[in-house]
């Protein structure tokens, strides 16, 4: 009965002083309207709040606010964001792009996946203790307002995502139309329906979560049964795989996971911080991990049959992935498309949760936008995504899909390695600090006793002179990259962390901040 009643907390009315400062986030009933849009802006704010939408954006949580202890919905999270057929596609990667078998593909999952996921599992145990976002967190170490680079490129890596899980969600709901819905109208369905759920935001997303794996997870078995017999039917590679492949699709693998670090603690900032940091750890790990894993590894057995079994070539030239999951589960007939329907909704857990986290971000881009609802940018951001991913349908999907993503790649680790320095190095010095002075809420948002972020900044640029070389692209591969494959992320990781440290005593020396 305690575990039921602490389970339940998150959804039970707020406490009175999460009520009071629900109040200080919006509009001052007590302020007479001036304007018919400050009268109507109030009204909005009234609805808003009586149907719990969480307006509070980018402000850190005092200590009192974070009182959740179902700390079980960490795991839920993250496993509802990412068990969803966005993994197969990027499972497929490995054999079609980068022609691994389907041993040295899973190998290379397993591999990077284990690695990369300590980055964001480690930044969100961040979350409980500050009660700070993630990129609120950023300006302790780049300052009030050269912060707003990380966060545009954060932006960028947050509306890739929703527009490639719109374009999946969409083909997978035109494969099973037989033709009665084009995949634009797809696209628009999976975007409005993840704008409801992040509109809502914190308490409403958490419990979504809670159950959106298990209808993803069950239908993507029931796929996996029905196409069983055929994915045996793995196409032999042309040749063994060079260093280079390996390498390169782990780097693909590494940017599908390292870019959670940038929003690792917004699902984690209302949780209690006395919970053990090795607790949130391990269920962000094993949340992100154990999906990631499976799910890629099953592209890539998808990927290494196609090219044996006609029907799923031909449906894959269709509507890529959506088109694949149809005709392995056309033997079920009408039930079949129930199932192909059913997963494409699967993508609204890791769109609701991506979108949520990009409605923080505009909030810290530019200071007066703190002064606009978190709600309202979840609007915009649906506005844009919808014809962007409408347009990507018409282009080269799997190659746009390699470029973006190997890019991230890039700028996620550097941030992974700025900010682990500045906290370890710097803030708590290797435990020695507590978290309320080494992230003091009384400057969060005072650009005279943050740090000027010339370190940070300098740091990440400066890396790039090798990282460059490193790369491996469509369009560029460095002479590094010819012969090592796509070492990137690790450059950049390793690099910006060896940079910073010396960079950020001399900007301290000069400033003192």
């Amino acid at each position: 009965m305690a575990a039921d009643a602490e389970q339940g907390e998150i959804l039970s009315n707020a406490a009175p002083e999460r009520a009071a400062e629900d109040e200080k986030d919006t509009y001052d009933d007590s302020t007479p309207p001036t304007t018919r849009a400050s009268r109507i802006l109030r009204r909005v704010d009234r609805v808003l709040k009586k149907g719990r939408v969480e307006a509070k954006g980018i402000q850190p949580v005092p200590v009192e606010n974070r009182k959740s202890t179902r700390y079980w919905n960490i795991f839920t999270v993250w496993c509802s964001m990412n068990t969803n057929i966005l993994g197969v596609l990027f499972g497929l990667l490995g054999p079609m792009v980068y022609g691994l078998s389907l041993r040295d593909s899973a190998l290379v999952i397993l591999f990077f996946c284990l690695l990369t996921t300590t980055a964001p599992a480690y930044l969100s145990t961040f979350g409980p203790k500050t009660g700070m976002r993630q990129m609120i967190q950023a300006r302790y170490s780049f300052g009030r307002y050269l912060v707003s680079i990380p966060v545009l490129l954060n932006l960028a890596t947050l509306t890739g995502f929703i527009i490639i899980i719109c374009v999946i969600g969409g083909q997978c709901l035109s494969a099973i139309s037989d033709g009665n819905l084009t995949p634009n109208a797809g696209i628009v369905v999976i975007s409005l329906l993840g704008l409801l759920i992040s509109f809502c935001g914190f308490r409403v997303l958490h419990y979504y979560e809670t159950y959106a794996f298990f209808p993803a997870l069950v239908g993507l078995t029931i796929a996996a049964g029905c196409g069983g017999s055929d994915l045996k039917k793995q196409a032999a590679p042309a040749e063994p795989p060079s260093a280079a492949s390996v390498v390169s699709y782990g780097m693909i693998v590494a940017s599908y996971m390292i870019p959670w670090a940038a929003i690792a603690s917004d699902l984690t900032t209302y949780f209690d911080p006395r919970v053990p940091s090795w607790r949130v750890f391990a269920y962000t790990y094993t949340g992100l991990a154990l999906p990631t894993i499976l799910l890629m590894t099953f592209g890539a057995a998808i990927a290494g049959a196609i090219p044996n079994v006609p029907a799923w070539q031909a449906a894959y030239d269709e509507t890529l992935v959506g088109g694949v999951l149809a005709a392995m589960v056309a033997p079920a007939g009408g039930f079949g498309k129930f199932v192909v329907a059913v997963l494409s909704l699967t993508l609204l857990g890791n769109t609701a949760g991506t979108m949520y986290a990009i409605t923080l971000n505009f909030q810290t881009l530019v200071p007066w936008l703190v002064r606009v609802p978190r709600y309202v940018f979840a609007l915009v951001v649906t506005a844009v995504v919808i014809p962007v991913a409408v347009r990507a349908v018409a282009a080269n999907f799997l190659v746009s899909l390699e470029n973006f993503v190997a890019l991230i790649g890039y700028w996620s680790a550097a941030y992974v390695g700025i900010a682990s320095a500045e906290h370890l190095v710097f803030r708590r010095r290797w435990g020695r600090v507590p978290y309320e002075q080494a992230y003091d809420h009384a400057v969060w948002s005072d650009a005279s006793r943050l740090p000027w972020g010339a370190a940070a900044l300098a740091s990440a640029v400066l890396c790039a002179g090798l990282v460059v070389p490193c790369m491996a692209q469509v369009w560029w591969t460095g002479p590094i990259a010819k012969t090592t494959g796509d070492i990137g992320f690790e450059i950049a990781l390793v690099l910006t962390v060896l940079l910073y440290v010396p960079l950020r005593k001399l900007e301290i020396r000069l400033t003192g901040r």
